[in-house]
């Protein structure tokens, strides 16, 4: 699929793979010194995944499929981004990771993979960019196996509607929670890995989806929702009123407990 909001993300997202790949958020000599880039949320929720075929849909440059890969899942990994498939490739030889890397839109990817798999993953900040969920939905279903899981993790969307200027103390509501008729046009500087990064194409577009947007899709497709989880916290410090926590995650400094900043939903395809 490929249309001028697809492109135009495209090269947003192929310009932030080096300022992401040098970024300290994203650390990858820790990566390539042995450490995991996977979080608790999903470490717990999909539990073990050795010797099960896994499919991890946008995966930017890998890092995280790269650590399931290290778990003894057998990796495929998916990104349009060119740029970052090849970082993924070259960075899966460097640490000496057998992991396969395709540049694809999801859209396009039944046509350029075959097979099932035993878990399709996804995670964090991914749902924002897909105009359709409902055919993504059906893209996930194709590719698990009958009795295969799929899992996400991803920013709740009730968590998207605030305002994210560093001046903001408080939640300011600012965009929208349902999917509007036209995409959100979104011009800015910087990335969350690198606040101070310059960059050539800096117009995206994106798509909130409500949260009973994404779960009817996934049931319309045909899976079985196993559960469906909300936390109060998140896992980057996504607003200026954010505290990191002992444990790694961050939690609102006011009206903490109150918002949900995370969701996961685990998935399964019947047999």
């Amino acid at each position: 699929m490929s249309d001028q909001y697809t492109e135009a993300n495209r090269r947003y997202w192929d310009g932030l793979v080096p300022i992401h790949f040098d970024s300290e958020f994203y650390n990858v000599a820790g990566f390539k010194a042995g450490k995991s880039t996977l979080k608790n949320v999903e470490l717990q929720e999909l539990g073990d995944v050795s010797r099960r075929s896994l499919l991890h849909l946008m995966c930017h440059f890998g890092l995280d499929a790269l650590s399931w890969a290290r778990k003894g899942a057998t990796v495929t990994g998916v990104d349009f981004s060119g740029r970052a498939i090849d970082s993924a490739r070259a960075l899966a030889s460097e640490c000496g990771i057998d992991a396969a890397f395709i540049e694809s839109d999801v859209y396009d990817l039944p046509g350029r993979l075959d097979g099932q798999f035993d878990i399709v993953f996804t995670s964090y900040g991914v749902l924002f960019w897909l105009p359709d969920v409902a055919r993504w939905a059906q893209i996930v279903a194709h590719f698990l196996r009958p009795g295969g899981v799929f899992f996400m993790v991803e920013f709740h969307p009730l968590s998207g509607i605030f305002e994210r200027d560093d001046g903001t103390v408080d939640l300011v509501v600012s965009r929208p929670y349902f999917t509007p008729d036209e995409p959100l046009r979104i011009e800015d500087d910087g990335s969350y890995a690198d606040r101070e990064a310059k960059l050539q194409h800096r117009v995206t577009y994106s798509w909130p989806h409500p949260l009973s947007e994404i779960v009817t899709a996934l049931v319309d497709a045909g899976l079985r929702i196993d559960f469906l989880h909300e936390f109060p916290y998140t896992v980057e410090e996504c607003f200026p009123s954010c505290a990191a926590q002992p444990d790694g995650t961050f939690r609102l400094t006011k009206h903490d407990g109150s918002v949900p900043l995370l969701y996961s939903i685990k998935a399964t395809k019947p047999t």
